[in-house]
């Protein structure tokens, strides 16, 4: 900021400090003993006074005036900082846009069947088809666990649970999921722990809703800057029903004796 204080006095008092050539010094001191001379006389009309004055002027390359630039408007240091911080905001700002425009150029275009099975297949699903209205997918409660992995996520669910992820792009409501990526199975008479995962194993699962999750308020704030920004936020959720467990063995009843 002192540079740029130092620069600004310097531009304003650069006519009254630049150097003058001994050239111009003698071209000056000659015109003006032209005319002071008694020699030379021009007759001017009495109300063309200022165009005189302006004709001698533009005769003398030499000007003594000093030409001073006022500004009514003071800045103080922290307004200075502020309109710096301002700016690279909006560089900050363009930047992003234009990492956004990149962005959606890369979204925009049409993914390959294929593609989205094996980006489904890396969150930890894959998609089987839709639930028709004559099969009975839900059963009974059984005493079965099972700890999956779906994205960044893991839940720990049983038969006829139903938890939330984040939103699972290439499936619809009533479509059939297998979970695929199971880590740990475990009964009321054993456990299998995966490293990290258990091949056989899989968790079957039903789309019930795309939903929204409630809303969360971002607040930045910077002190003495006037920087205040707020922003909200509902993460898109689905809710998935978990209808079988497969890859252990299942406890059977005991049969009660008449």
């Amino acid at each position: 900021m002192a540079n740029r204080r130092c620069l600004h006095a310097l531009a304003r008092h650069w006519p009254s400090l630049r150097p003058v050539s001994t050239a111009q010094k003698l071209h000056s001191s000659t015109l003006n003993a032209f005319y002071s001379s008694d020699l030379v006389h021009f007759d001017f009309p009495p109300t063309s006074h200022y165009a005189h004055q302006r004709h001698f002027h533009s005769l003398n390359p030499v000007r003594s005036e000093t030409f001073r630039f006022f500004s009514s408007e003071t800045k103080d240091s922290d307004e200075e900082e502020d309109e710096d911080e301002d700016d690279g905001e909006e560089d900050e700002s363009e930047e992003d846009g234009d990492r956004g425009e990149l962005g959606n150029a890369d979204t925009n275009r049409a993914q390959s069947p294929e593609e989205k099975e094996q980006e489904a297949e890396a969150i930890g699903y894959k998609v089987i088809g839709r639930v028709d209205p004559s099969e009975h997918l839900f059963k009974k409660w059984e005493p079965v666990f099972a700890v999956v992995q779906i994205g960044s996520h893991q839940f720990k669910v049983t038969n006829g649970d139903a938890i939330y992820t984040e939103k699972l792009k290439y499936c619809d409501i009533n479509d059939k999921l297998i979970l695929n990526k199971v880590l740990m199975l475990g009964s009321t008479s054993q456990t299998v722990i995966g490293r990290p995962t258990l091949l056989d194993a899989a968790v079957h699962a039903v789309v019930e809703e795309h939903a929204l999750d409630a809303k969360v308020i971002i607040f930045k704030k910077k002190r003495r800057k006037n920087y205040r920004r707020t922003k909200g936020h509902r993460q898109e959720l689905t809710r998935l029903r978990i209808t079988d467990i497969q890859g252990i063995e299942k406890p059977q009843k005991a049969k009660v004796a008449a």
